[in-house]
């Protein structure tokens, strides 16, 4: 079983999910899935077509941004854009969470939802380190 990392009511990072992990999202009351994880990225990994048929058979919005190293900023818009019209609570995961959790948290300081402080404060309490990634 997965590990999601609760950052916000609307919004959960986890590392690399199965397909039973997104049935227990849907119990869980998850409404949208974002696979930040490239296909191939690692030996075994489900697919993202695996994790969307699971999601989509679950009923839930599913949506893949794939990121290598750091987000872009085309992915960083691409993600602000799924956010504005996501049902929620999201989902989001890649190998460990940390390329999801720093893809939102640049889309919320971009978007002006979120301040910086906070935006640190949120991945802190989620168990990852943002001071850096958004500068400050």
């Amino acid at each position: 079983m997965s590990d999601f990392r609760r950052v916000t009511d609307d919004f959960t990072t986890a590392p690399q999910i199965s397909v039973a992990d997104v049935e227990e999202a849907a119990r869980q009351g998850f409404r949208t899935i974002i696979n930040n994880r490239p296909d191939d990225e690692q030996p075994g990994q489900p697919s993202s077509a695996e994790i969307e048929a699971a999601a989509r058979g679950a009923g839930l919005a599913y949506f893949h941004v794939p990121v290598t190293g750091g987000p872009t900023p085309q992915q960083v818009e691409q993600t602000q854009a799924i956010l504005a019209e996501a049902e929620r609570p999201v989902l989001a995961f890649c190998r460990s969470g940390t390329r999801s959790i720093v893809t939102w948290s640049l889309s919320q300081a971009a978007s002006g939802a979120k301040p910086r402080d906070e935006l640190v404060r949120l991945g802190r309490e989620a168990g990852y380190d943002l001071s850096g990634v958004l500068g400050g």
